[in-house]
């Protein structure tokens, strides 16, 4: 939601914001570790990685999946998840400002 806001406080336009909106989750979604492994990208990218969210949701729900596991083991991902969309989620906010036009 956060990314969202965020991509409509810098869009003047919904064609534009449809175009930042495609050209934000192709590279999010290559960079996830859905389509490669992270493991086997370059080393800058897999630091890049980091600031992905689908990053950390993809681990969630391959864990839970495929282990059954519970908070005990996925907290690490879910303080990520969260402290990316606070800074995300304030950032569209000291953004957002009304507009008369």
């Amino acid at each position: 939601m956060g990314i969202g806001l965020f991509i409509s406080t810098i869009s003047a336009t919904q064609q534009q914001a449809m175009m930042t909106t495609f050209f934000f989750i192709q590279p999010s979604f290559l960079l996830s570790g859905f389509v490669f492994p992270i493991a086997n990208m370059p080393v800058i990218v897999q630091w890049l990685t980091f600031l992905n969210p689908f990053r950390y949701i993809l681990v969630i729900i391959r864990v839970i999946f495929l282990k059954g596991v519970g908070m005990d083991v996925l907290w690490p991902q879910y303080v990520a998840l969260t402290v990316l969309g606070l800074a995300v989620f304030t950032a569209a906010v000291l953004r957002f400002h009304k507009r008369l036009d």
